[in-house]
């Protein structure tokens, strides 16, 4: 499912246009950003928490040349899923 699905479902059932959910669904996902942003997590009960993990730098090597290469450090998304959801899909 994309986004525009995504939209097209929630209209459907919550029996609105495409336009609010579209908004709606703009204004959850830019909230997460930017709690996440801020380093805050985002529990979502039934469904999972969203958080930040730092990944350190590290070497890896270009798959082309086989030349170790330096990949930087980086913050990074991370979804853990709660056990609600992990049932249901089960």
């Amino acid at each position: 499912m994309n986004k525009a699905e995504l939209i097209e479902k929630v209209a459907e059932i919550t029996k609105g246009t495409k336009a609010d959910a579209g908004r709606a669904i703009d204004a959850v996902f830019d909230t997460v950003t930017d709690a996440l942003k801020n380093n805050e997590k985002v529990a979502i009960a039934g469904f999972g928490t969203f958080s930040v993990s730092a990944r350190s730098a590290r070497k890896g090597r270009n798959p082309q040349t086989g030349e170790e290469i330096e990949i930087k450090a980086a913050n990074v998304p991370k979804f853990s899923a709660a056990k609600k959801l992990k049932e249901e899909l089960n």
